[in-house]
């Protein structure tokens, strides 16, 4: 296969975890025989120091003829100015909605030398393997908005549209896993809930075959995620909800470092780790990179549907944790670590064993 990649590496700690999975990536072409040609470009706060714009142009179009793209992160203390009109979160903003990314992906799995690293009882952790699907593109954060020093509001509005193409998106997803779909929503109380449970169900009942579906309200999914996280498979929920939510559900895997995503819709899918851009912790080495590093293994399976390439680079992440190649932020004070660079590094030397013509040479 043949892919043009764009890299946004981004501010802090984002040019250090992208070049990770860059060498990952470069490592699956090598033994699949893929040939992945990669460019970088400015976004965020970077690009707003060099060109003057969080998402320039140049930016946006080679993302638009790309095959993928995978970001490190944005934004950092040195933009934080409230009253600017430029700021570099817009430059991600802008690029989701650009692309028409309107479902993000975030995978939440537990390895189980990690279930101690979690501020929650091993005993719950043991098992879990979630898919957190946040609609992205709709809802109060996209609403009309008015705002005075005595009344403010934030329209919360989706469309049936907006809904189902979100929804088919979870029963695929589902269907694939275990069957089992769960979808949030605050239907006692909200309009826009009442229309995305009616949605929801009508398209279940009439367009899927083999997918269960359970309704929870968002309060109790909440309490139900800490106590019982184990009992959910795929859960679909709207924007602010899943932005909420896919935060509370990243401290089941010991680390925000660890976690990856996607965000996919109409156009280019956009792959990222959720973590932050960390600025304090830039260019000492330290940085988690696992998180990129499986976004990359999304990146294959989604984007390139490279699936058995998408699997050897989880399967890799798996035996690194395993065998305790753990980072910083996985380890107690004053214990010893791989850097940001060793991990790839290890990954890299790894992943050859999960190659299966390899093997089988």
């Amino acid at each position: 296969m043949k892919a043009k990649i764009v890299l946004l590496p981004g501010d802090g700690i984002g040019p250090e975890v992208v070049a990770q999975g860059e060498k990952v990536l470069s490592a699956v072409a090598r033994l699949w025989g893929h040939q992945f040609d990669f460019e970088s470009h400015a976004i965020g706060g970077c690009a707003l120091d060099e060109l003057g714009e969080p998402l320039p142009v140049e930016t946006l179009e080679a993302c638009q003829k790309a095959d993928a793209v995978l970001l490190g992160a944005v934004g950092g203390p040195k933009w934080d100015n409230p009253q600017a009109k430029k700021r570099p979160e817009q430059g991600l903003l802008g690029l989701r909605k650009a692309l028409g990314l309107y479902a993000n992906l975030r995978p939440v799995t537990v390895h189980p030398a990690l279930v101690n690293h979690a501020p929650i009882k091993a005993d719950r952790l043991f098992g879990v393997d979630l898919l957190l699907i946040r609609e992205l593109t709709g809802g109060i954060y996209f609403g009309e908005k008015t705002e005075g020093t005595e009344h403010a509001a934030d329209v919360c509005a989706y469309s049936r549209k907006e809904v189902e193409r979100v929804v088919r998106l979870a029963a695929d997803l589902a269907r694939k896993r275990k069957g089992k779909l769960t979808s949030v929503d605050k239907a006692n109380v909200l309009a826009t809930s009442r229309l995305w449970r009616k949605t929801t169900s009508e398209y279940i009942e009439t367009q899927t075959v083999g997918v269960e579906l359970e309704h929870q309200l968002v309060d109790a999914f909440a309490m139900h995620l800490i106590q019982t996280p184990k009992r959910f498979d795929v859960v679909v929920t709207e924007n602010m909800f899943g932005d909420i939510l896919t935060d509370e559900a990243s401290v089941l895997a010991g680390s925000i470092g660890l976690l990856p995503s996607a965000s996919i819709g109409d156009g280019t899918a956009l792959f990222e780790p959720i973590h932050g851009s960390a600025p304090d912790l830039a260019g000492r080495n330290i940085a988690n990179p696992y998180g990129t590093i499986l976004s990359c293994a999304l990146l294959l399976r989604h984007a390139l549907k490279l699936e058995e390439e998408a699997k050897a680079v989880e399967d890799t992440v798996w035996r690194a944790i395993n065998e305790k190649v753990w980072s910083k932020d996985l380890v107690a004070e004053g214990e010893s670590y791989f850097g940001t660079e060793e991990i790839g590094e290890q990954v890299v030397k790894w992943l050859p064993q999960f190659c299966p013509h390899l093997i089988e040479a």
